[in-house]
């Protein structure tokens, strides 16, 4: 008689899904409409990365449209992004929510669009919508059995892209997105920092002693990893 636990995963018709929530998402109603569907086992931990890890190969982090803009104003999203674009796990960040939510931010669409845009087209994160709790649930569960799916395909359609291979080469792709970074000055950047954290922390002068970044350069370094959403609107800016 074979045991279930001996049962490879994908050849289950229903096979349980292990979800660990992180412990900051304890309030949220995300984990009670997780608890909800049937062979969903729920486990509240500290997370280093993310708010959801499925199975130990889907990693999502969760924003409300309101916490998604506070995030953008107070530089906690693109920490977050540059953490999760250099994860070797599945992710997306989850979007919940509707655009009334946005109303009392004080946040400029151009702001978010450009968040946006940095998040998905050059540091490579999915980000998925939902409306509300119930449907950011149901979209991590549907995306884990869809995993299942796709993996006892023969032979498996995943992974037709080329994913980056080693944490120095995610580290350049992520330096590629700022403006007027190309491969050589992203390659200068981190030769001089050390990683990409650094760089993002460093003020006009210090990027001025990187080879090949001059001082519209900078500017737009700056002005592109700078805190205060303000600055988005201004023309001048200081280093």
């Amino acid at each position: 008689m074979h045991s279930i636990s001996k049962t490879p995963k994908a050849l289950l018709k229903n096979p349980p899904i292990h979800i660990f929530a992180d412990d900051r998402e304890r309030q949220s109603p995300v984990i009670e409409s997780l608890k909800r569907h049937e062979g969903v086992n729920v486990t509240v931990s500290r997370l280093q990365l993310g708010d959801y890890l499925l199975d130990g190969r889907l990693l999502f982090e969760r924003k409300t449209m309101l916490d998604f803009a506070n995030s953008l104003k107070d530089g906690r999203l693109f920490e977050q992004g540059i953490r999760l674009a250099a994860s070797p796990l599945h992710k997306a960040i989850i979007l919940e929510g509707n655009g009334n939510d946005l109303m009392s931010s004080g946040i400029r669409r151009e702001a978010l669009q450009g968040a946006l845009i940095t998040l998905t087209l050059f540091f490579g994160i999915p980000m998925l919508r939902s409306l509300d709790a119930e449907e950011t649930a149901r979209l991590m569960l549907y995306a884990d059995r869809q995993f299942d799916s796709l993996a006892s395909q023969t032979p498996p359609r995943l992974f037709n892209g080329k994913r980056p291979r080693g944490k120095r080469k995610t580290q350049l792709r992520i330096l590629q997105a700022l403006p007027g970074v190309g491969p050589n000055t992203a390659h200068n950047l981190l030769e001089q920092f050390g990683n990409v954290e650094a760089v993002l922390a460093a003020d006009g002068q210090a990027l001025l002693k990187v080879a090949g970044v001059g001082i519209v350069r900078a500017k737009a370094i700056r002005w592109a990893v700078g805190e205060q959403v303000a600055d988005y609107a201004e023309n001048e800016l200081s280093i």
